[in-house]
């Protein structure tokens, strides 16, 4: 696999954009102002240039995309670990407090190492 295929694939997350700028019939004016996100950042990604954090996870949440979904390999990438997804899905809950969810992953951690086979 060629370096420029790994990581962000930030054609195939434009070309998502567009389908969804299509449906519902939007000018990317119109996809900026409603994703929070300047039209020149569109513009650079339509020239194939990655969009910062902030930008892309704007998008992302105006498009109802998931950026993993376009996360190519790198080398010697796995799995998660399990407390890691617990850990990340905690605190992405918007019903819990970040203190709580803190609480919640230490005790889950905690649990977890005692029961875990090894």
């Amino acid at each position: 696999m060629k370096d420029e295929e790994r990581g962000f694939d930030t054609p195939a997350f434009y070309a998502a954009l567009d389908a969804q700028r299509e449906a519902k019939e939007l000018t990317w004016r119109q996809v900026a102002a409603a994703a929070g996100v300047s039209a020149s950042t569109l513009t650079r990604m339509g020239q194939g240039r990655r969009p910062d954090l902030d930008g892309l996870a704007r998008l992302c949440v105006w498009s109802g995309l998931m950026a993993n979904d376009y996360i190519r390999p790198t080398t010697g990438r796995g799995e998660p670990e399990t407390l890691a997804r617990i850990s990340t899905y905690l605190r992405a809950d918007p019903h819990l407090e970040p203190e709580t969810a803190a609480m919640l992953d230490k005790l889950i951690r905690s649990t977890y190492e005692t029961f875990r086979k090894k």
